[in-house]
């Protein structure tokens, strides 16, 4: 259940870009705002790597977009295009899918620095769900301020 709503959301998400041109994707919602829809697609794929690969995993590895561990740089997709967006998300999501395969139970766990405590899996999955909700409202606002489609 946990793997299939969260796969909802991430298709939603998707839909929610569906048909756009890079510059629409780019569109900024309003100032002092610089959330997009490439920015959310971007930040998606850094929350996809950072709770599956760098913690339940235990990968040391720098974010996409960010060497020194700024989640914030993914919003800047000034220059993004959906090729570069989605490619990152989409290897992030395969590898998530992987680790989540692979993994011996629910219970699996993995260190998070910040909050200097183990999650589980289903934390993490739980978690995700939750991220991915919040952003679909973005991307829903978003999506209605460029060509006025709503709802999934």
């Amino acid at each position: 259940m946990l793997r299939d709503f969260l796969d909802y959301h991430r298709g939603t998400l998707v839909m929610k870009c569906d048909g756009l041109s890079d510059d629409d994707l780019r569109r900024r919602s309003m100032p002092p705002s610089t959330l997009c829809l490439l920015g959310l697609v971007r930040h998606m794929a850094e929350v996809e790597r950072q709770w599956f690969r760098r913690v339940i995993n235990g990968e040391d590895i720098p974010l996409v977009w960010s060497a020194d561990g700024d989640f914030q740089a993914a919003y800047d997709a000034s220059s993004a295009t959906r090729a570069e967006a989605f490619a990152a998300w989409q290897a992030e999501v395969d590898q998530s899918r992987r680790i989540k395969r692979e993994a011996a139970s629910l219970d699996v766990t993995g260190y998070v620095a910040g909050w200097g405590e183990d999650v589980s899996l289903r934390l993490v999955m739980f978690h995700l769900i939750h991220e991915y909700a919040r952003h679909n409202g973005h991307a829903d606002l978003l999506r209605e301020g460029i060509d006025g489609t709503v709802g999934v």
